[in-house]
């Protein structure tokens, strides 16, 4: 395998971020524990949730975390696809709703 920035083994990590702020560390995990706990939402339209954020902020560890979570959870191919779908689409919209701000711009040099 090549050698990356990310390197895949560290996600198994994770846990040591406590190490250098014990205190902070255990708050963020306990509420981590009780975010992905079924509630209104299930576990696995939470886990589908994770998986589009985790494309739309791009982090390659949550990617492959909530893969495994999703499918773990029941979700397949076509529902994970989906919901990469609708973060990309979101992501895309967020850019182009900005060139109003640029159309605004413009239009005001202008006249």
């Amino acid at each position: 395998m090549a050698k990356t920035y990310y390197d895949p083994a560290d996600l198994k990590k994770f846990g040591d971020i406590t190490e250098f702020q014990k205190e902070m560390g255990d708050k963020f995990f306990d509420w981590y524990g009780t975010v992905f706990k079924p509630g209104a939402l299930s576990a696995r339209e939470k886990a589908l949730i994770a998986l589009a954020v985790s494309h739309a902020i791009q982090c390659p560890y949550c990617i492959d975390a909530y893969t495994d979570a999703s499918m773990k959870k029941g979700a397949d191919e076509e529902q994970m696809m989906e919901a990469v779908h609708v973060a990309s689409a979101i992501r895309g919209g967020a850019s182009l709703v900005h060139g109003v701000q640029m159309m605004n711009k413009v239009k005001e040099k202008l006249m």
